[in-house]
């Protein structure tokens, strides 16, 4: 499918699948709207309330552009916390479309960095900074086995419009399983299919305000 690269309202640029007018990130703002659905509703919201002094562990389903992992590793660097980050995609993206996405000048002095996470061996933890580490698995999402493994899991699949089978109970009944007890799960979608869904196996789920174009989105969490 072509793909091109756009820029979004806030001026950061994102990818665009022109056969299904889909992007990687919303239209409105990639890195506002990453910020305001993974960092200040997933990341902040986990270490605020859970005060961790070990290791944070991260799913993310949809590495994409790693623009949330980028994010999520200057936060963390903010508050002192280490992260063992996750990252699962069928698609790996090219890295001369990395390259046209310019994140290495919004990010500016963690430029060498952001290469540096999607130049590792997919399938290999590597060690990006001291307190981050990497794993990248080429993988699709109904194929994931791990239980127990994580803190939180950032859900940034293409939209149920384009991939309705990513958004089922099937899917959230294996983010559940990988969740770890009192763990939490992020998205900026809002549908009430899809909030049904995680509850239908077993998560409890709050609506929460949406980042700009969206009036809401979901936070979940499983049970302790």
């Amino acid at each position: 499918m072509k793909r091109k690269v756009i820029t979004t309202a806030d001026g950061s640029k994102t990818i665009q699948i022109e056969d299904w007018n889909e992007q990687y990130h919303s239209i409105h703002g990639a890195y506002q709207v990453s910020m305001h659905v993974f960092i200040n509703h997933g990341l902040k919201h986990v270490i605020d309330n859970e005060n961790y002094s070990e290791r944070l562990s991260i799913l993310e389903i949809g590495f994409g552009t790693g623009l949330n992992a980028m994010l999520t590793m200057l936060e963390a660097s903010k508050n002192q916390v280490s992260v063992n980050y996750v990252g699962v995609e069928a698609y790996p993206v090219l890295l001369i479309e990395l390259k046209q996405l310019q994140y290495d000048a919004l990010l500016k002095d963690d430029s060498i960095t952001f290469f540096k996470m999607h130049e590792e061996d997919w399938g290999n933890t590597s060690t990006i900074t001291s307190n981050f580490t990497l794993t990248k698995r080429q993988q699709f999402f109904q194929d994931i086995t791990d239980a127990d493994a994580y803190n939180l899991i950032y859900f940034d699949a293409f939209g149920a419009r384009v991939q309705p089978d990513l958004w089922t109970e099937s899917i959230f009944k294996i983010m559940y399983k990988a969740l770890k007890a009192k763990g939490v799960l992020v998205t900026y979608s809002a549908k009430g299919s899809v909030r049904r869904a995680m509850q239908a196996v077993g998560f409890e789920v709050e609506r929460l305000p949406g980042p700009p174009g969206k009036r809401e989105m979901l936070r979940a969490f499983k049970k302790a």
